[in-house]
């Protein structure tokens, strides 16, 4: 670390912090406008994952540029952990487990497009949430790309290939969505436990490899100092974002979104309010009241989708201040606009496939929908492809 750990004025930070979340998780609590939970929520998502450095685009590319998969490990500790925690509510009967269902050409065609796109991004949309809270130019001009892919297939000349492909669908024999459990006719839950433990029998195994190879961090300082200021291993934030998926979920569940962690619509949505106006608003579970027609081709706002999106990039930039890391990071024009380029594609691939790594990998794998397992598939190996032709060269 090239900075003095003394100027980081890390108690202030992390007093703000605290105080910021216990009095929106109690306002939300007095006022039973559980939409507000959002914003805590998308402070400390954003928060880990820049700690972490915890982004799908990196993690599936430094398996093949740098031969290491602890990202990879951190997003399958996200995955189990959620799996976990979303069979507990399940049988708690706390919140109605909701699986994407299997439209498998969209999920194909945005996945391609989607692992294309955020190699020449530098990141998924979560990645360039969080990076360009610590001023990373790749990601904030991304983001410009992102919401205007999206829009172009929900509202734009893409969308008539959107609703063709939305025709391609796959179901059970009953009419329900294709899981793990229905495919192999077993309780969500005990598929959970078995991947709960065959994944601790696992790492304990390798722990010793482990081990060795991840970087070790001096011990000097008080506790809550070196877990405020340093870098976490991926599996410790991917850890604490599985956890965060459970609250997730009932915040989400509550205020008339009922499913985990997602980020792709709210990019959109966040920058839809700019442009337009006349929006059916979803913020509680209460149907919506509406005095005029519908707004044209159904557009929406999921306040709590924008909540999360904007309150991630200022956790990101808190985590960044607390380590040193927040600092415009200049680009060659060049890259610039290959980010652009980059960030329209992941837009499109997001539309298509309903999701992006967070919705469609993290939630939608730990909900065990076999559509987003095929998605993640199709995602990882075009990450692949694009990083050996274009990060390598085409070369091993």
């Amino acid at each position: 670390m090239n900075h003095s750990q003394s100027r980081v004025p890390w108690k202030t930070y992390a007093l703000l912090s605290l105080i910021g979340i216990v009095a929106m998780t109690s306002i939300a609590a007095v006022t039973s406008i559980w939409v507000l939970t959002a914003i805590p929520i998308g402070f400390l998502f954003g928060f880990v994952l820049q700690k972490g450095d915890l982004c799908g685009a990196s993690a599936f590319s430094e398996v093949l540029l740098m031969k290491d998969n602890r990202k990879v490990i951190g997003l399958w500790t996200v995955i189990v952990v959620a799996m976990v925690g979303f069979a507990l509510l399940d049988l708690a009967g706390w919140v109605k487990l909701n699986p994407k269902p299997l439209f498998y050409l969209s999920y194909v065609v945005g996945g391609v497009l989607f692992g294309v796109g955020m190699v020449l991004a530098g990141g998924c949309v979560s990645g360039c949430l969080y990076k360009a809270g610590t001023g990373n130019l790749n990601s904030i001009v991304a983001l410009l790309g992102i919401p205007l892919g999206v829009m172009a297939v929900e509202f734009g000349p893409l969308h008539s290939l959107h609703t063709s492909l939305r025709g391609y669908l796959i179901r059970t024999a009953d009419g329900g969505v294709i899981t793990l459990p229905s495919l192999f006719g077993l309780p969500f839950w005990l598929i959970a436990i078995v991947f709960a433990l065959g994944t601790v029998a696992v790492a304990i195994a390798f722990r010793s490899k482990k081990s060795s190879s991840e970087p070790t961090n001096p011990s000097e300082g008080p506790w809550l100092e070196r877990w405020l200021t340093r870098s976490w291993t991926p599996w410790r934030a991917g850890l604490a974002v599985g956890i965060l998926m459970v609250p997730a979920y009932l915040s989400s569940a509550s205020s008339g979104r009922n499913y985990p962690l997602g980020v792709t619509h709210g990019v959109m949505q966040a920058e839809l309010l700019l442009v337009d106006q006349g929006f059916n608003n979803v913020w509680t579970t209460s149907a919506p009241k509406t005095t005029a027609t519908p707004p044209p081709s159904g557009k929406k706002v999921v306040w709590w989708l924008v909540a999360l999106v904007s309150s991630m990039v200022l956790g990101s930039w808190v985590s960044g201040r607390l380590s040193g890391q927040t600092k415009l990071k200049p680009k060659p024009p060049d890259e610039v606009l290959v980010a652009i380029l980059g960030g329209f594609l992941v837009g499109i691939g997001a539309a298509f496939a309903g999701g992006c790594v967070v919705g469609n990998i993290m939630s939608g794998w730990a909900l065990m929908s076999v559509g987003t397992i095929l998605f993640g598939v199709v995602v990882i190996v075009s990450n692949w492809a694009t990083t050996y032709l274009y990060l390598m060269g085409g070369r091993s």
